[in-house]
């Protein structure tokens, strides 16, 4: 079979798998859908830790991911009512024991380390633990789980990288940011827009909630989005590797699957928080 061909056929059914998966554990329950949140946030962190011990920094990588997955999962639990608020309060502590940690470490570039633990949590754990409070909603206290308001946002997110992909291939003549990602076009970039608030209309639509919002929506998810493909792009351009891990066949890693997700969910979580969808 041509390389090419058969490059194609793992990266749609390995695709497909993960669309299930998303699809089933999104839809489940709350609790499946923190689960699929740990999981991309715990291998995240992990594929970010690798790439900032290739720069020769030690990050504290169990520890990190301790608190990144930590952090997640209360704050499922605090979005669903399950626990306080205040429950994520000792997430600031253990902040604070990352410094002290390093104490005892006795590696070198102790304060690189320190903001490499901490970057990773920033990048990875934080915004993942933000969408619950995209996909729970609290009526009076009455707890709500919107999962068809999460799968929406996901859909948009991959609607933009494929709306991306197919017209950059097919027109793109102009580069985007050509230091970082050679391959990307300005042409791309549009069509990824064009295609992103498309499915933002129809998700706007298929809910019977503003379509205005909901357009809106795409148009903030495609360009946070692509700005968090760069920023991946200049991670392991920096260190010299092409995908981040091997999560999935010809995906690659949690951060080059889930990297527009990470950056752009702040956005979201600050559009959803002025706009009520």
């Amino acid at each position: 079979m041509n390389p090419t061909v058969n490059n194609i056929l793992i990266r749609t059914l390995s695709g497909i798998v993960l669309l299930g998966v998303v699809l089933g554990t999104v839809l489940f329950s709350i609790g499946s859908f923190g689960v699929l949140l740990s999981i991309i946030g715990g291998g995240s962190l992990w594929e970010f830790y690798r790439i900032a011990e290739k720069t020769g920094l030690a990050p504290q990588r169990i520890l990190g991911m301790t608190i990144g997955i930590a952090l997640i999962a209360i704050s499922v639990m605090v979005a669903a009512k399950t626990i306080p608020g205040v429950a994520l309060l000792p997430f600031f502590l253990l902040m604070a024991i990352v410094c002290i940690a390093e104490l005892y470490r006795k590696k070198k570039n102790p304060l690189g380390n320190i903001a490499a633990t901490w970057g990773g949590i920033l990048y990875a754990a934080v915004p993942l633990a933000l969408l619950p409070f995209i996909g729970i909603q609290d009526n009076e206290g009455i707890v709500i789980y919107r999962p068809w308001v999460i799968l929406s946002y996901i859909f948009i997110v991959w609607s933009n990288d494929i709306g991306a992909f197919l017209t950059g291939s097919a027109w793109g003549r102009h580069r985007l940011f050509e230091r970082i990602s050679p391959k990307k076009s300005w042409e791309g970039f549009v069509g990824g827009v064009v295609i992103a608030i498309g499915v933002g209309l129809l998700a706007g639509w298929l809910q019977e909630s503003s379509l205005l919002r909901w357009g809106g929506l795409g148009a903030v998810v495609a360009v946070s989005g692509v700005w968090g493909d760069l920023v991946e792009s200049m991670f392991k351009r920096s260190v010299g590797i092409k995908d981040s891990g091997r999560m999935m066949p010809g995906h690659g890693g949690f951060l080059d699957r889930f990297d527009a997700m990470l950056l752009s969910a702040p956005f979201v979580f600050v559009y959803f928080i002025i706009f009520t969808l």
